[in-house]
């Protein structure tokens, strides 16, 4: 049998875990199965190492009592303190070959390193040892969901879920200031340039998108109030909005009217900062006064009232070409021609016209009348009379003959539109004129104003 004898003072077997505490000589046997003691072992009271577990504890019972807690055949459960867990035996036994039956110690319980929390942090109370609680934090503009605290348990594993920071707070946007423009010269619009909204996320930092609910900064705006909208995405789609107002104001002098048997045109809206209006007379009447006036900043017209005044008919003139040169782009002529004052067409034809004056001026038209024979053939255009070699031009230059009744149409620009060898009805005549010969503006005049002879 090959024995070592190792001096011990409070040492420990090695690989056993246990701690011994008597002062003398430990033999520890090597490869060979010792033999019978000699010595009568069951009157020894201290027969295997006297068992010392650090951090942990032994209760042993012995076959001879109490006392006796090393001696041969003695039993003993093993158990570690809090915050540790027995590795190896939970219970040995005193065996004859003074060794124990088996090993054991006590490892300190520890749990693994929790992970890094993104956009987060723990503290723990104890690193990783049993007990120590770790609490979470977020950083600025994250909220925690999920345990704000964990602990390390007993076997080993953490309490509760790892939790997570969300980015749950809005972006913070600002809007730039409400503002006001004018309308600019001539238009009814404003072109309104402005700074985009500030915009800042109070986590990451990192704004996803911006987006605008409404015209583009340099847009013309139209009169009135208009809301701009903006509304900004943070990376986790929260949104925060905000808006402000434009407000265009069209400066207006007062409304015009137009003159009596006259009209206006005006550019524009007619009556806004930078419009123009001209004042236009009804074909025989003549403008007196300002043909044109402007829309002022000041909200005030430029100019006074003109008057459209009857047209002065100037029959002491040398040629038919004079006279007619009068109505040019004026007025429309009706020319009717008769043998005599008795004809009775011509007598049918001046009853019927006599009846429809107002449809006459309303569109215009003005009545040279040509009757009888020479030397006592008469010409006049309502009480002005002609002189007899100015209708004798103008029975040449229309081709007129004395011995029948003729009617001829002529239109503002003097041209011969129409003839007729019979008398004719306002009616028709009326229509024929709105058809053919009415111009785009006197169209547009008629669909404002209606027929005021109906």
């Amino acid at each position: 049998m090959k024995r070592h004898t190792v001096p011990s003072s409070h040492s420990s077997c090695a690989g056993s875990g246990y701690y011994t505490a008597e002062s003398h000589t430990n033999e520890v046997y090597v490869e060979e199965a010792p033999p019978e003691p000699a010595l009568d072992y069951r009157r020894v009271p201290q027969w295997c190492a006297t068992l010392n577990i650090y951090r942990g504890e032994a209760t042993c019972y012995s076959p001879r009592g109490g006392n006796y807690r090393s001696s041969l055949g003695t039993r003993c459960e093993l158990s570690c303190a809090r915050g540790y867990r027995l590795v190896g035996r939970s219970a040995v036994q005193c065996l004859p070959s003074r060794h124990w039956s088996g090993m054991a110690y006590c490892r300190q319980i520890r749990c693994h390193m929790l992970p890094a929390v993104l956009r987060g942090s723990y503290v723990c109370s104890a690193g990783v040892q049993m007990d120590s609680r770790c609490d979470y934090t977020c950083l600025p503009g994250y909220q925690l969901e999920g345990d704000r605290s964990r602990t390390c348990m007993e076997d080993g594993r953490w309490s509760g879920n790892e939790p997570i920071c969300v980015d749950v707070e809005p972006p913070k946007i600002r809007c730039p200031e409400s503002r006001e423009r004018i309308a600019e010269p001539g238009k009814l619009t404003a072109t309104v340039y402005w700074d985009p909204p500030r915009v800042k996320d109070s986590a990451d930092g990192i704004i996803k998108r911006v987006t605008l609910r409404g015209p583009e900064p340099g847009s013309e705006f139209p009169e009135g109030e208009h809301v701009i909208r903006y509304t900004a995405y943070d990376q986790a789609y929260n949104r925060a909005s905000c808006k402000f107002r434009i407000r265009v104001q069209v400066r207006r002098c007062p409304v015009l009217k137009p003159p009596q048997h006259g009209y206006l045109s005006c550019t524009s809206d007619g009556n806004n900062y930078g419009a123009t209006c001209e004042y236009l007379c009804d074909g025989g009447y003549e403008r007196q006064g300002t043909s044109l006036r402007v829309c002022q900043s000041t909200q005030q017209w430029t100019g006074s009232h003109p008057l459209c005044a009857p047209m002065q008919i100037n029959t002491a003139v040398n040629s038919a070409a004079s006279l007619l040169d009068q109505f040019y782009e004026k007025r429309r002529l009706l020319v009717i021609s008769a043998p005599d004052a008795a004809n009775r067409y011509y007598k049918m034809q001046i009853s019927m016209l006599q009846q429809a004056t107002c449809g006459l001026d309303l569109r215009h038209v003005t009545i040279i009348e040509l009757v009888g024979q020479p030397p006592h053939e008469v010409g006049r255009i309502r009480e002005h009379q002609l002189s007899v070699g100015i209708i004798e031009e103008l029975r040449q230059f229309l081709h007129l003959t004395r011995s029948h009744f003729n009617v001829v149409l002529l239109d503002k620009a003097g041209t011969d539109r129409e003839r007729y060898i019979l008398p004719i009805s306002p009616d028709e005549l009326f229509d024929f004129i709105d058809t053919y010969l009415l111009s785009e503006q006197e169209a547009v005049q008629r669909a404002q104003h209606g027929d005021p002879c109906d």
